[in-house]
């Protein structure tokens, strides 16, 4: 179990092995990053859930998977806002919120680790060039590719993150991103993420 402040955003997923540029500027998160950066630097950076705003300013509900990572740039402006780079590096699930007398909000939360089924490598494999060609193929169809995207996709190779990254950078809707999120099986997020980005290519070449 760890404990750590989150930072509920609406509309933003925050997966493992990506990078989150943040600009903070609302006095109770301006006082979570001095704090973070007093102490590990860690955070979760969750969703807010819909309706949120009836609430915003309180304790709005937020969902029950986050992602958490770790403070790796930042800097502090002249009006005591922040510019920093959250780095992804795993999945939590939220157990409770604590009592604090912060501005900010602090959990206890459970660290997920993917589930890779074993003995099932070949599949897997196959699932992650699938999903690697399909992104590339939209990207092509949206004038986004690049020889740099292409390395990039052929140098990655581990299932899960590949997925993650993808998903990221790619997945528009902040419902499948969740869901994405919170799917541990990799082989069932791979083939998620498949059928999510041929849904994508269908619509972008309707």
């Amino acid at each position: 179990m760890v404990v750590l402040p989150i930072f509920p955003l609406p509309g933003l997923t925050f997966f493992p092995h990506t990078l989150l540029p943040l600009h903070i500027f609302e006095a109770r998160y301006r006082a979570m990053v001095t704090d973070c950066l007093a102490r590990d630097r860690r955070l979760a950076v969750v969703g807010l859930k819909p309706g949120y705003e009836a609430d915003y300013d309180g304790k709005p509900p937020v969902y029950g998977v986050a992602g958490a990572g770790e403070i790796v740039r930042w800097e502090r402006l002249a009006t005591g806002r922040f510019n920093i780079l959250v780095r992804g590096d795993c999945r939590v699930r939220i157990e409770i919120e604590l009592p604090t007398d912060t501005l900010y909000r602090v959990v206890r939360a459970r660290v997920l680790e993917d589930a890779v089924p074993q003995g099932d490598g070949d599949r897997l494999a196959s699932q992650t060039d699938r999903v690697k060609a399909a992104c590339l193929r939209l990207l092509k169809c949206q004038g986004q590719a690049s020889p740099e995207i292409g390395r990039a996709f052929r140098s990655a190779t581990v299932p899960g993150a590949v997925a993650d990254r993808i998903a990221s950078a790619v997945i528009p809707g902040p419902l499948l991103r969740q869901e994405l999120l919170a799917t541990l099986d990799v082989g069932r997020r791979l083939d998620r993420l498949a059928a999510a980005l041929d849904d994508l290519l269908r619509q972008t070449t309707a």
